[in-house]
């Protein structure tokens, strides 16, 4: 058995060992009951990240979640490859905490570099049906923390995450959504991701971008999900090899949501290997026109603790 399918199989079935056996309702633990004479609107979102991106949903109030994040190698890597299933495979294993139904924690590990990241998120604000709020508004801090060894450090003995700060990097974002009736959700978050250490010295510390959420339900249990970045940082977005080619690009993502009570399974396609904010911002290094995209899936289950 190839190992990417061995992966799969052991997603899946360590969502099953964790599970309770009765299932819960998604909604009643993603959300809050409503004050007297305000009613909030719900589940604009069904997670509280979309595929890579995080929305402005938090969990409900002592819930835990438990998510596994995997992306396969490229499509375009040929049926030989079985359109990318043979190859690299990248993967997050991560938890996520709400406090009382605003404030949520999280911490998380990928296998990339062999990050470890870390967050706050905060809900300031959550839209009405009438016209007090028209927008939800939940706030964003990260930071990650790079455990691999320096891969030159052998060859040129120096090591580029001494000290130790150089292996961190930080990410700020303002997620502002609205639903729009029982089907749209769209969201906008405008985001800095800093870095303590750059690839060149011509490179920026700070980078700049706009992110782009969007949700349409299709049925009581599915909806079609997309997520795009545009990159303003221009050292960045226009970094080229020596015969002109892009090095990277702004990372897109589409894909379905299925929801089966207290479990969330999507399937989609990305051209982004990474999976957190510091790698597929600034990092995807595929093109969507050259069909450089990877399926990949999340899987989720939230405990009522």
């Amino acid at each position: 058995m190839n190992i990417n399918y061995k992966i799969l199989f052991f997603a899946f079935l360590s969502v099953a060992i964790f599970s309770k056996s009765q299932a819960q309702d998604l909604n009643s633990l993603m959300e809050e009951e409503a004050p007297t004479g305000k009613e909030f609107t719900t589940a604009t979102f069904k997670g509280t990240r979309l595929i890579n991106m995080h929305t402005i949903e938090t969990q409900g109030k002592r819930v835990l979640e438990y998510r596994i994040s995997h992306r396969f190698g490229d499509i375009n890597s040929g049926g030989a490859n079985a359109f990318g299933l043979d190859g690299g495979a990248s993967i997050r294993m991560g938890l996520e905490y709400c406090v009382d139904g605003r404030l949520n924690f999280g911490l998380g590990r990928t296998n990339i570099n062999k990050t470890v990241d870390g967050y706050a998120k905060y809900r300031l604000m959550r839209q009405t049906n009438g016209k007090q709020n028209p927008l939800s508004i939940t706030l964003l801090a990260a930071t990650y923390y790079i455990g691999a060894k320096d891969p030159n450090q052998a060859i040129n003995g120096y090591d580029r995450y001494n000290p130790t700060t150089n292996r961190m990097s930080y990410c700020f974002q303002a997620m502002f959504a609205r639903k729009f009736g029982d089907k749209l959700s769209l969201q906008l978050a405008p985001t800095m991701v800093h870095f303590n250490l750059v690839e060149r010295a011509a490179d920026k510390n700070d980078m700049f971008a706009l992110a782009f959420v969007g949700r349409v339900k299709i049925t009581k249990r599915m909806a079609f999900t997309a997520e795009y970045a545009y990159r303003l940082t221009t050292d960045y977005a226009t970094q080229k090899d020596a015969a002109g080619t892009a090095l990277y690009y702004n990372p897109i993502a589409f894909g379905v949501d299925i929801e089966t009570g207290g479990h969330v399974f999507q399937i989609h396609l990305a051209n982004s290997q990474g999976m957190i904010e510091s790698q597929f911002i600034p990092f995807t290094a595929t093109s969507l026109k050259d069909w450089g995209l990877r399926i990949g899936f999340n899987i989720s289950r939230v405990f009522s603790l």
